[in-house]
């Protein structure tokens, strides 16, 4: 009888260690995902323009792996990381067009910025290529943002239509290492860029060859 007993011993023995080990595994808290939006906001008053064409804002785009939704940290030289939880309420391209956008149209460089999707056609168009759009956290935390701008004239003859390129790069500290806090410091960045640009592109615009439409 006491041999029968035995398996059933080891096997109540067996369940009350694996609970007791459970018990002192830590416990991850239910994550909460969380989307930002970056989305800069030009300050004063408009300019003067120094033309009466109309630019039209092309497309975006951005080099991987910054061209996705979630929020990228640089760890080491070599190694950059995705954060599924926290991320952008769009992706960087649509934001950052968005913004360069409105941000030229209320500065009034041109007499209006027009979108991709508006179905009158200007003479001039801006794209831009994002290179940098990450959280730089390999000794004191930074948010990192490079863009490259090209202003074209269209319909030219030329065989090279660009005008402009302008390329900036800044870099904003962080207080502490919160999604938010990141958030924030792009959003200066991308601030801090588009202001340069502005004052690059008004200079540029002040002797901007004619569309081969309207040369006499």
């Amino acid at each position: 009888m006491r041999k029968q007993f035995l398996p059933i011993i080891s096997y109540v023995v067996g369940a009350c260690l694996l609970l007791t080990l459970g018990a002192c595994a830590p416990t991850r808290p239910a994550a909460e995902s969380s989307s930002w939006l970056i989305a800069p906001k030009r300050l004063g008053e408009a300019r003067k323009p120094n033309t009466d064409f109309w630019l039209k804002m092309g497309p975006v785009s951005v080099n991987s792996p910054f061209d996705s939704k979630s929020m990228v940290y640089r760890l080491s030289d070599q190694r950059y990381e995705k954060d599924f939880y926290s991320g952008y309420i769009a992706t960087p391209a649509e934001m950052i067009s968005n913004a360069t956008r409105q941000w030229l149209n209320d500065a009034n460089i041109f007499q209006a910025t027009l979108n991709q999707s508006n179905t009158f056609f200007p003479y001039y168009s801006v794209q831009a290529t994002v290179t940098e759009f990450y959280g730089d956290y390999r000794s004191k935390g930074e948010a990192v943002v490079s863009i490259e701008f090209y202003l074209a004239v269209l319909s030219s003859g030329s065989q090279n239509p660009i005008i402009m390129t302008n390329r900036y790069t800044q870099r904003v500290a962080l207080k502490d290492n919160r999604p938010e806090t990141l958030a924030n410091g792009l959003q200066q960045a991308m601030a801090n860029i588009l202001q340069i640009y502005e004052q690059d592109l008004f200079a540029g615009t002040k002797s901007l060859p004619k569309p081969l439409s309207q040369k006499k």
